[in-house]
């Protein structure tokens, strides 16, 4: 599809993608590339802006447009002399299909490129997605919307609308596809894009600007939320914490550390309520110095222990499988996301947090061995001056049994490196002089709630 050229000549787009900072010229960025006006746009903006851009269409083969969607990608590609990478995969047919193709593509993404790789959101659809979240999905994250950047995946059309994306390509003589899939009114966001919005628009013009700026500035306000819970909880989300610490920060950041524990112990599937977090916090005075539990439903219980509170499911006694990890690279271990970054020395020290290790590079090489914990293992923790097992190292921690399986223990060359968010090998350690060092992070992120495969 073509349209005559735009009066402004795209120009718009490219300033607010060059605002973002998420496309820099001179380093490497991946474009997901549906065939789309916005992922069209995104692609020559990219360009525009001077990124080393290469792209991936992956091809579901979903509807009988899809061939000429990768023909169109191809001929695209070709004629801008974008390298792209064609994906045909087939999906399970099952559940949500919008959902699993998101997954599907992002996890493509992840294989393709170790730099950053960008999708063509739009702030048409940041506002579509606030207000089905809103509808669907109780709490203040439900306004934030979608995150300009999360990981290695970027959206730099955030503050771009759809009408501008299209606006942007037939200034360009850019060609694009429309995906059917966007009228048809069994998908929730379709129903939103089609009946929600345009009633919107109809009692304020603004009311996309709007919804999306609200989003924005609400984000840019959690950043500082979170920073404290942050705080509050020590880097401790996914463990204990004490309870008598989350009373000094006052309610609403008690109840604010508690949701986040709850939230990364259910992968972001559950949440508390503040009845539930009240809950919780009368059960540790009922119980000081004691041991008790409440049982939230689905699988999720409170569990008090040493003074602490913590958050479990049905789950959580399995040891997840073992799982290599390349350096530099990323992993999945059961619910914690393991990412090992190479940089430079100071800015490795800067940036660890709780759960974040720093390493000599050198000692851990190349490729290391995620897994659980075993009886008889042992670590020769830095500035120890022996060894100790990791049973004793559990319990000075006072990390709780049923937890101890589930974390993520690094190991290089049948040595254990490091146990996430608490102990570093010797061998490991980065010491004065030591010119390679990894920046090696283990969280428990919330699973991020989506509308379609591009959410």
């Amino acid at each position: 599809m073509n349209g005559t050229p735009g009066a402004d000549g795209g120009k718009v787009v490219l300033a607010r993608a060059r605002e973002s900072g998420l496309v820099r010229a001179g380093e490497p960025l991946l474009v997901m590339l549906s065939g789309g006006a916005d992922s069209v746009c995104l692609l020559d903006v990219a360009m525009g802006l001077g990124a080393r851009v290469s792209a991936l269409h992956v091809n579901y083969g979903l509807r009988s447009g899809a061939g000429a969607d990768e023909e169109l990608c191809r001929a695209l590609c070709a004629r801008l002399g974008v390298a792209l990478t064609v994906e045909v995969v087939s999906l399970s047919g099952t559940g949500n299909l919008q959902a699993e193709a998101r997954d599907v593509r992002y996890a493509a993404a992840e294989r393709l490129t170790p730099a950053l790789y960008a999708t063509g959101h739009t702030r048409s659809d940041q506002a579509e997605t606030v207000l089905y979240r809103l509808a669907t999905s109780p709490g203040r994250r439900a306004l934030l919307g979608m995150a300009p950047r999360r990981g290695r995946l970027v959206r730099p059309l955030l503050e771009v609308g759809r009408e501008e994306t299209r606006a942007h390509c037939e200034a360009h003589g850019l060609p694009w596809r429309e995906d059917p899939s966007n009228e048809d009114p069994r998908f929730a966001r379709t129903r939103v894009r089609h009946e929600v919005m345009p009633v919107l628009r109809s009692l304020a013009p603004s009311a996309e600007h709007t919804i999306a700026e609200t989003a924005r500035t609400l984000r840019e306000e959690a950043d500082v939320l979170d920073a404290a819970v942050d705080d509050a909880l020590g880097g401790a989300a996914g463990r204990a914490v004490s309870v008598a610490a989350l009373r000094e920060r006052g309610p609403a950041l008690a109840r604010l550390a508690l949701r986040r524990l709850a939230e990364a112990a259910s992968d972001g599937t559950r949440t508390l309520s503040s009845a539930q977090s009240r809950a919780v916090l009368e059960l540790a005075s009922a119980t000081p110095g004691g041991s008790a539990s409440l049982d939230l439903g689905e699988g999720l219980r409170a569990l008090l222990e040493y003074g602490t509170v913590r958050f479990t499911r049905a789950t959580d006694a399995s040891a997840p499988e073992a799982v290599g990890l390349e350096v530099p690279g990323t992993t999945r271990f059961g619910s914690w996301e393991l990412e090992a970054r190479l940089v430079a020395r100071e800015e490795a020290l800067a940036a660890a947090g709780r759960d974040d290790a720093v390493l000599d590079g050198t000692a851990l090489g190349s490729r290391v061995t995620v897994r659980a914990w075993r009886a008889g293992d042992r670590m020769r923790p830095a500035g120890l001056g022996g060894t100790k097992t990791l049973q004793d190292l559990f319990t000075d921690a006072k990390v709780p049994r049923a937890l101890r399986a589930s974390l993520p223990l690094v190991e290089a060359g049948g040595e254990i490196a490091c146990v996430a968010g608490l102990a570093v090998g010797e061998a490991f350690r980065l010491r004065e002089g030591s010119h390679a060092a990894v920046l090696l992070s283990a969280r428990r992120p919330p699973a991020a709630l989506t509308l379609a495969p591009d959410a």
